[in-house]
This record gives structure tokens, sequence and C-alpha cells, in this order.
């Protein structure tokens, strides 16, 4: 932002979410939710709403009468065509308002005026002046548009300009109602009409554009090069077919680009990503998850170079703080391709302090797991490394398994094992999958425990969720209880049922190691001496 604000370079913000953005098909709110989209406009600083289209129906006429009742810091504009009838009712909607504003608009484009108007351009220049000067019958601040602007004569278009000045309106806007122009185009039309336009400096010029290009921002700030000083934009960019300019990405290009875009606006950018969500939520239109500014992914890295760079400066890979709009703070997304030093920054953020083989075993682990899944959330690492823990000592490892299950039974389970060093594989059968896993267990294991508890649930949500297994072992009256964790529920359950027999084998070591030699003669702890 600039030192010194000079009111010259300040960018008005004007939003239409509740009416250019509620008319995307689907997009349509209910009153309530309007109320409370409109009580956070104006909370975080936008100058204009446009709280709707009051002529349209009795809901939009209550809607935007009760935002002008409630709104305290914003003007409340509402849309009207050029017809007598839009204006009255609009201008009878804003009464309530402590600023309102009447927003009227006519096309002007040749395809325009011959196909939707049917009109000549003379008849066109009457209802400009007409619809303008009965608008400044209600209130002082009267916008006028000039409908497919962009795509309008400039000889013609200079002439409504300055008549719909010259009749009252304090704010022209040119908006690019179809998407159309570009850049270079939509900055040299404003400076044109600022040149041409006798009376062009007693009014503010708008920018109001839609993204049928994907050019809608990069539109608006050329406008704003070019002279504007107030752009029309929505939450999110939703808006009629492609949408319009994007409130939260025109506010922060001119926060973050100051130095080639030295304007400045009285939005608050911390509050960008809850109005994002507000919008989301009560369209329930979701946002793109690299939508810029507010998307899921905008400070989200994987990448292992990426996430190296942000270890060392966050600098690196982003160009602003999430917490200047609104984001807790930029996330390590692990997956597959996640670098070693994210990994390692990863486990010592969750508590975890691993040996350089501990770590390097781990990794390999949560580079399988990683191509197996699409999210691994933090509670996946959690169960990998608490695993990998567990079994890093361990005598029986898995080394492979594969079941065949179903209505047609038995079922069986060929499974093959790591005993102290050796690999070996059996084949059982059992009353269900995991009584087959068991069977072939014991079978290449022999051994008297008693299974006491088998318990499963999700470490995550999704389809595609880690199974952690928990199994308790009973033998000779002790218990041990050990977890398994994997993709695969199987899987994880043959790992949790090897865990407790490890640490059965663990435990009959240290039995054995209770006893001592005396004089020569091997006594247990629990003789006489």
């Amino acid at each position: 932002m600039t030192a010194n604000k000079s009111e010259a370079d300040r960018v008005v913000i004007f939003d239409t979410t509740l009416r250019d953005g509620e008319q995307s098909p689907g997009a349509t709110m209910t009153h309530e939710e309007k109320l409370d989209v409109a009580a956070l406009l104006d909370e975080m600083g936008v100058d204009i709403i446009e709280a709707g289209f009051p002529i349209a129906s009795d809901g939009d006429f209550a809607a935007v009468h009760e935002i002008a009742k409630r709104t305290k810091n914003a003007v409340v504009a509402g849309l009207a065509r050029a017809g007598q009838k839009d204006i009255d009712r609009c201008g009878e909607a804003i009464k309530p308002a402590q600023r309102g504003r009447i927003h009227t608009f006519l096309s002007t484009s040749p395809v325009h005026m011959k196909w939707k108007l049917q009109k000549e351009p003379h008849e066109v220049l009457d209802m400009v002046v007409a619809s303008v000067t009965r608008a400044r019958n209600y209130t002082d601040d009267v916008e006028w548009s000039a409908e497919d602007g962009t795509r309008t004569e400039h000889d013609f278009l200079c002439r409504c300009v300055e008549a719909a000045i010259k009749a009252g309106a304090t704010t022209i806007n040119i908006p690019d109602t179809v998407g159309y122009t570009v850049p270079e185009e939509y900055f040299a039309m404003f400076q044109m009409l600022r040149e041409r336009v006798p009376n062009a400096d007693q009014a503010r010029f708008s920018a109001h554009c839609h993204d049928d290009l994907g050019m809608a921002v990069a539109n608006s700030l050329a406008g704003v090069r070019g002279g504007v000083r107030q752009i029309e934009c929505t939450i999110n960019g939703i808006g009629e077919r492609a949408g319009n300019a994007a409130l939260e990405e025109v506010v922060m290009a001119m926060q973050v680009r100051n130095d080639v875009l030295p304007f400045w606006t009285k939005v608050d950018s911390t509050m960008l990503t809850r109005a994002s969500k507000l919008v989301s939520a009560v369209t329930s239109f979701p946002v793109q998850y690299n939508k810029a500014i507010v998307g899921r992914n905008a400070f989200a890295h994987e990448s292992g170079i990426h996430q190296d760079g942000m270890l060392k400066n966050t600098q690196t890979y982003e160009i602003m703080t999430p917490e200047t709009v609104g984001v807790k703070q930029t996330s390590l997304v692990m997956g597959k391709h996640s670098g070693r030093n994210a990994f390692k920054h990863k486990l010592e953020e969750l508590g975890y302090h691993l040996a350089a083989n501990q770590l390097e075993d781990a990794f390999v682990r949560f580079k399988t797991l990683a191509d197996r899944k699409k999210h691994v959330y933090d509670e996946d690492i959690e169960a990998l490394v608490d695993e990998e823990i567990a079994t890093s000592e361990d005598r029986i490892k898995l080394v492979s398994l594969t079941v065949i299950a179903g209505t047609m039974g038995p079922q069986s389970a060929t499974l093959t094992l790591d005993m102290d060093g050796r690999h070996q594989t059996v084949q059982s059968s059992g009353n269900g999958p995991v009584d087959a896993i068991f069977n072939a267990v014991k079978a290449l294991m022999p051994h008297e425990a008693v299974l006491e508890l088998y318990q499963v649930h999700a470490v995550t949500e999704g389809t595609d969720a880690q199974a952690e297994v928990s199994v308790r072992l009973s033998e000779s009256g002790r218990s041990v209880t050990a977890r398994g964790a994997d993709p695969d529920t199987l899987v994880a359950s043959a790992k949790a049922y090897l865990a407790a027999l490890n640490k059965m084998v663990v435990r009959r070591q240290r039995g054995m190691q209770e006893a001592v030699m005396v004089g020569g003669r091997r006594i247990h702890s629990t003789d006489t001496v």
C-alpha cells in the first residue's frame, strides 16, 4: 500500500454479488442469506452494495429495502432499466438507506439497439436522458451504464455519456457486458472518453467486466490505469455466464503490486476468505481449488522443490502472506510430490524426532502411501510413523498378502512373512477373510495366544481413508495390544496381528532374560535362592 494515500488514487469497490452474482444459474439466495452477505460486505469495507433488481420480484424488492435499512457504512444501490416503472420501484426500495443509489442502464451497441431494443440511436439517446432525469428525483447518486459498451461505436458512446452526465449521472459505467474486450482496448476506450467528452471530469468512471475470455480482472485493472475509479465485481467472481471480475483478485492485485498499480481501496483484505466461504455456502457454488486468493490451494504447496523453498523462506513461492487474506497459515500438503525436507518438517510439527534410518524408512513408506491416496492427512502420517517405530525391531514382518473373498467361500489368504531374515509363504482358508489371514499367520508362527479384541476404524475421511486396526492377544494370563494401519483394511489387520505377536516374542525374551545364573546353576526369578 502507498504510504500517503491520495483520494485521487482511491478505487471505489462496487459489489454486485447480490445482483449480478445471484443471476448465475442456480445461485439464488434466500432473503436471510442476502442479509448475511450484505452485512459482511458492509463490515469488510465495500463502498457500494448493489443489493438487487427491485422490479424483478417482490423478494428482490424486499431484500433491497431491508438491506437499505440495515446497512451502516456502504451506499446501497438498486438496478433499474430505463423504464419509469423500474426507476420508481428502485427509488422506493432504496428509500430507507442512509445513502442510496439508483443504477440505471440502457443498451448502446448496434447489435443490441437493433435486435434487443429495436430502436434508433436518437431514440436511445432520449431514453438515456429521461431515465437519468427521473432517477434524480429519488437520489442525487445516480449511476448510468451503457450496456454492451465495449461493442458500442465510439462517437455514439461519447454522445450518450455526455448526455447522461448533463442529466445528472454522477457515475458512468462502461461495462464489458459480454466479456469481449482486451486490456489494451479497454484502457484506450476510457482514455478516449475522458479526452473527448466535455463534461467527463464531472463523473466517476466505472468498469464492469465479465469473464467470458478469462480477462475480467485484467480488463478492470486496465480500466483503472485508464482513469476508472470504480470497479464493479463479485465475491468469488460469480455472475452471468463465466462470471464477473472477482473482488478478492482486484483488491489484492492493487495491494500486492502497488508498485505498478499505485491505487488503494477501503476493503479489509483479511476478511476476503471469510466472505468467499460465506458466498460459496449460501449459493452452493464451490470455489475451485486453484482459485486465486481464496482457493483451497492458493497457499498450499505439495511439490518437494516448492516445499523446500518455503521452509527456507516463504517469499520463494508466496507473493503475499496468507494472513493478509484471512487464511490462518500456509499449508504444506503432504503427497507424492513432497520431498524429505518437508516430510521431516511435518514430522517435527507432529512431535516426532526420528533417527536417520527410521526417517528414511518412514519416508519410503510415506511415498508408497501417497501413491495410493489422493490426500495424505496428518493422522495418516501419525499412524504410519507409529507403526514404523513399533515395527523397527520386529522379528516377523509382513512381505506380501493376497486375499480371496466374496460370497463364494471359503475365503483364503496367501501370506509371505519375513521371519528373522527368511521368507516363508503359506496359504490358509477361514470363515471370512480376516479369519483366513490370522490362520495363515498361525500356520507360519504357531502360538497359543487367544484373540481378545479386533477393532477397525478409519483414520481419516473418505473411501480411500487409511484403516487402523487394533488387536489384543492374550497368552498365559498376560495381554498385549497392537495397531496396524493401511488403506487396505485386510493388510492393516495382518499388520496389527503381527505387531501383537512381535510384542509377545519380545515379552518371552525378556522373561527368559530374567533368569539368572547363581553359582553356575540357572535360577528363575520365581525360584527360591
